[in-house]
């Protein structure tokens, strides 16, 4: 259990420089993305076909189904994110993408019939009311911040509908397989965005091709092998609050290589968000406490960019 929150907690920090390259990609977002999920899976795919050939594995079919819906899910996802950064800033529409988690959450209890005491759902809302501090402070800021929250806040719904599929799906398969599939569904859909969008594929810049290559190898392959791994050993209601803290890396990151500035509105929000997330840990590990005296520790998923 300490490898897959030391593996959530990196994979968390790798995605939240994922905007940042984006924006300095100088391509179409959906272009960045599209790159970004073509070289991941690239990598991906190496690892995959040996454990498949080495251990002679089938896969079951509604694996690979809920995989490819979880990678049109976040296809849609990252396009309307990717948008809404080119639009605004590397922070804004990060921010609003990451409010996912409250719709996890409450997917969770629907779908997946999880409980969750009364502290989560308080930690929850500090962490909902501190990213709502952050958005606030820049509503009525000219430069195409509005576009920039309204598409965040659509690839939000998307961006949950993705991490609920992923919780079901990696009761289907390994992390490997899981990542390689849901990868590939990702980058097709992709690509279609970017053809009915009508972007370029090729005539970028050496500084763009290495923004692709490191969003690529360092977090598709890198961040995201580690995030899904930390899927099939936690919770999704612990995942997602645990992935609220990248819109607060982000806008460090942004500032220190984009020059956006953090105000007093942010570092408040901040830690405010902070704040709720130790909430959610607490009541989350307490209750793992209880379950563990009553039932085998099977690998529930306990699950932007």
């Amino acid at each position: 259990m300490k490898k897959a929150h030391a593996a959530l907690a990196l994979g968390a920090l790798l995605i939240s420089a994922s905007p940042v390259f984006i924006k300095a990609a100088a391509a179409p977002g959906v272009i960045a993305v599209f790159y970004r999920l073509l070289i991941g899976s690239l990598v991906i795919l190496f690892p995959f076909l040996w454990t498949t050939f080495k251990n002679k594995t089938r896969y079951p079919l509604k694996g690979i189904a809920i995989a490819t819906l979880a990678g049109i899910f976040l296809a849609s996802d990252m396009a309307l994110w990717s948008m809404g950064i080119m639009a605004s800033n590397a922070t804004m529409p990060t921010l609003v993408v990451n409010l996912a988690s409250l719709w996890v959450g409450i997917g969770a209890t629907l779908f997946f019939k999880e409980r969750h005491p009364m502290t989560f759902w308080l930690g929850l809302l500090a962490a909902f009311t501190g990213v709502s501090f952050l958005i606030i402070h820049d509503f009525y800021v000219p430069a195409g911040l509005l576009e920039g929250l309204l598409l965040g806040l659509l690839a939000g719904l998307f961006y949950a509908g993705f991490m609920l599929c992923t919780q079901s799906g990696r009761k289907q398969l390994e992390t490997i397989p899981f990542l390689f599939f849901s990868s590939v569904a990702t980058t097709v859909a992709l690509g279609v965005y970017a053809l009915l969008l009508h972007a370029p594929f090729t005539g970028y810049s050496l500084h763009s091709w290495q923004m692709f290559a490191a969003m690529g190898i360092l977090i598709q392959a890198g961040a995201w092998f580690m995030i899904n791994y930390a899927q099939g050993h936690i919770r999704a209601s612990l995942v997602s609050p645990t992935l609220l803290i990248q819109p607060i890396f982000s806008a460090v990151i942004a500032w220190l290589w984009l020059g956006e500035t953090l105000s007093l509105w942010h570092i408040s929000g901040g830690i405010i968000v902070v704040i709720g997330i130790y909430m959610v840990h607490f009541s989350t590990q307490k209750g793992k406490t209880k379950k563990r005296t009553q039932q085998s520790p099977t690998p529930t998923v306990e699950i932007h960019e």
